[in-house]
């Protein structure tokens, strides 16, 4: 059995400016790849939803996912989706989201894996970019870009121990 893919994922949203970025960070076990994006008029949920479809969309299809984050909001999506479906507290904005998320976290199993902002690890360099996403994002609008192979580099992914 192969391992799980490892993504670590965080935002970054102002509210008063309204404007969110996103940033994931995935080692499938071969390679470390990441994205980071944002949009201007976005709400917080938008801006997780959004880095969560990105984050997701780009895994290895019906391969298992650890999803690291230090985001409460981002750690709830998979619970909020069950309690939705047993028709709790459905969503009422960003229902395009909603219903992508729902495919992609059905389509293989996401385990959610709280990860600290440590100085040098991944959920802190995921953090790093998500906030540069956001203010690239306040400036130009809607935007995603790949991270660069060098500063992949130095996401401490190599020194992180499962």
């Amino acid at each position: 059995m192969s391992s799980p893919v490892r993504i670590w994922l965080e935002i970054s949203h102002h509210a008063v400016f309204r404007v969110g970025g996103w940033a994931w960070v995935r080692a499938d076990g071969v390679s470390v790849s990441g994205h980071a994006g944002g949009d201007r008029r976005i709400d917080l949920e938008r801006a997780a939803l959004a880095g969560l479809v990105a984050a997701l969309g780009q895994a290895p299809g019906r391969r298992a996912v650890q999803l690291h984050t230090a985001s409460d909001l981002l750690a709830a999506i998979p619970d909020r989706i069950k309690a939705a479906q047993a028709g709790e507290d459905p969503p009422s904005d960003n229902l395009d989201l909603w219903a992508k998320a729902t495919t992609l976290l059905a389509s293989a199993p996401v385990a959610i894996v709280r990860a600290p902002r440590t100085p040098g690890a991944p959920a802190a360099f995921a953090a790093a970019w998500a906030e540069f996403a956001r203010d690239k994002a306040g400036g130009k609008g809607a935007f995603i870009s790949p991270i660069p192979k060098a500063n992949l580099a130095k996401a401490g992914i190599a020194h992180f121990s499962p």
